[in-house]
């Protein structure tokens, strides 16, 4: 047959406070300081031990890679466009975001700087498609100037609102041209 003590089951903060009763209630009216000393480190070990523990959560990472750029891609750009290291950067204040190219061939980039065709980004997450702004002294903000086999070059997107942020997928199209799956940085 089982003792009551037997049946109960104890938990840390239950024992732990037993334990600080029992200490309390024997001993000495007049203890010495190490007694003392004990008692309060029960006492505090009683108090944090029936505290709630903290739950500790987990970061959960995906087990997928992210989003790559293929170097088949990057190949395909090069021969067909003449473009390569095309990337898309958010300006400082977010209202802005800046897509650059280097041009490796003059003659099949010229795509991209023809003035008839008005580029534009889109972004299937926000649903919306970004225009270059046109200012009235500057005219559009995009280099439309001689191209240089070498040389990089850029056009912004005006961003108003923040609707486009880091991290977001876009696409960048100009005429017959059009890059997908750039990461705005």
């Amino acid at each position: 047959m089982e003792s009551p003590l037997q049946r109960v089951a104890w938990s840390a903060p239950a024992c732990a406070a037993a334990c600080a009763v029992f200490l309390a209630t024997h001993v000495s009216a007049a203890p010495s300081a190490s007694n003392s000393q004990a008692t309060e480190t029960v006492h505090a070990t009683a108090v944090s031990a029936s505290a709630p523990a903290r739950v500790q959560h987990r970061v959960r990472h995906s087990p997928y890679l992210a989003a790559q750029h293929l170097g088949s891609a990057d190949v395909n750009y090069a021969v067909q466009w003449g473009v390569d290291s095309m990337q898309a950067h958010q300006t400082n204040g977010g209202s802005l975001i800046r897509f650059s190219y280097r041009v490796l061939d003059a003659n099949k980039a010229i795509a991209l700087i023809d003035k008839a065709a008005a580029p534009l980004m889109v972004s299937p997450a926000a649903h919306v498609a970004l225009q270059v702004p046109v200012m009235d002294k500057v005219g559009p903000l995009r280099q439309a100037t001689e191209l240089e086999s070498g040389k990089t070059y850029w056009m912004v997107f005006s961003n108003k609102g923040g609707r486009v942020k880091p991290g977001d997928h876009v696409s960048v199209v100009v005429g017959a041209f059009r890059v997908d799956g750039l990461v705005v940085q």
